[in-house]
């Protein structure tokens, strides 16, 4: 990556509990809210449960899966414009939709506030592991992997066409279509990310041979591709 890439730690990598709510730093790991959060009986969480990465990353992407979006209990973000001050935006500003999320030209999230809900958080908590044990029967979650692959397309899901083009197993160097869901590319060791992007549009290729769907990748591109065939 040319330029200056920014790890955001120490209080920006934290969360707490504010005035019924929950505050997290974007630099705060899926996984450490959660587990934060089942320690201390926050609720309105569900959506990040199991999504790799970070709350800078959920909220830019609005992440989600079968228990809901990170926008559901959004409250408001503060984002560092490209100039370099801090601005709060409300939920309504930020246009939320199917892994969407506008946020201004340049800006950075720097921190996320949710609402929790009335739940009983033992019941919560019954619910996540009962979610993430489903996750672990049917996601490669044994390799490292950038999570979801493709956005699912309306009235279809991404993993059932790969699946039916024959895509499991077809592999770039390191980088693989799992053989346990066709939705996420995982990495056997070695895989760069010109492999992973290689595999990539050739199963954007092949569906859309095959089926006519044009698959839209979750995931984004940083750094200069444009070196990178088309």
């Amino acid at each position: 990556i040319r330029g200056l890439v920014v790890r955001l730690v120490g209080a920006l990598a934290d969360a707490v509990a504010a005035d019924g709510q929950v505050v997290a730093g974007a630099g705060c790991r899926n996984a450490v809210l959660l587990a934060r959060a089942e320690r201390n009986g926050w609720t309105g969480l569900d959506a990040l449960a199991g999504i790799p990465g970070t709350v800078g990353g959920a909220v830019r992407m609005n992440a989600g899966s079968l228990l809901g979006e990170t926008g559901d209990t959004l409250v408001e973000v503060t984002v560092m414009q490209a100039d370099g001050t801090l601005t709060t935006l409300p939920k309504a500003a930020l246009a939320l939709g199917y892994r969407h999320c506008s946020l201004p030209a340049g800006a950075t999230v720097v921190q996320a506030r949710f609402a929790q809900t009335s739940e009983d958080p033992a019941a919560v908590t019954a619910r996540l592991r009962t979610f993430l044990d489903r996750r672990k029967a049917t996601q490669p979650l044994d390799l490292p992997s950038c999570g979801s692959t493709f956005r699912n397309p309306p009235g279809d899901a991404a993993g059932r066409l790969i699946e039916a083009a024959g895509l499991k197993g077809f592999r770039v160097g390191g980088a693989e279509v799992s053989h346990k869901h066709a939705n996420f590319i995982v990495n056997h060791g070695g895989a760069t990310a010109s492999d992973i992007d290689a595999v990539i549009r050739h199963v954007q290729h092949v569906v859309e041979t095959v089926s006519g769907v044009a698959l839209v990748p979750e995931v984004e591109r940083v750094g200069d591709w444009s070196s990178a065939s088309t």
